[in-house]
């Protein structure tokens, strides 16, 4: 019997597949990211909390995937991108806060999405933004990094 690894079970179920790295690809999602978060800035500014706990979420998403895009990686998973990511703790090049830091917010993401009682305040959006905007610049600095 083999025994996969949760990395290894999102190639296989076809969540994440080899294609051709793209360096300007991860530039345009890194670009996205900081829209995504300057969006969630206003959303929240206007009193929208879901709108921008959903937008802050986004700035983490593509912020990640740029790493992906790097890496000639294209996921179909929210979920086997953090655990994509924990393939570069695991070697030691990426610190386990950032991965926690990405899953908390999928899982912010994921409660607004699917429960009927979602409800975001100020303080949890103000630290999402601010959450977020960490998290890219960590991938900014990470994809400057050798692999």
């Amino acid at each position: 019997m083999i025994c996969l690894t949760r990395l290894d079970e999102c190639y296989e179920r076809g969540l994440l597949r080899k294609v051709p790295a793209s360096y300007d690809k991860a530039i345009l999602s890194l670009a996205q990211a900081r829209e995504w978060v300057t969006e969630a800035s206003s959303d929240c500014d206007a009193g929208a909390f879901r709108s921008a706990l959903m937008a802050a979420y986004m700035g983490c998403f593509h912020a990640a995937r740029a790493v992906l895009f790097r890496d000639g990686v294209r996921e179909k998973s929210h979920y086997c991108i953090g655990v994509y990511l924990e393939s570069y703790r695991d070697k030691g090049l990426l610190e386990d806060e950032w991965i926690l830091q990405f899953d908390h917010m999928r899982g912010l993401r994921q409660s607004d999405q699917y429960t009927l009682d979602a409800r975001p305040t100020l303080p949890e959006v103000r630290q999402a933004l601010v959450d977020a905007g960490n998290f890219i610049e960590r991938m900014e600095r990470f994809m400057k990094t050798p692999r």
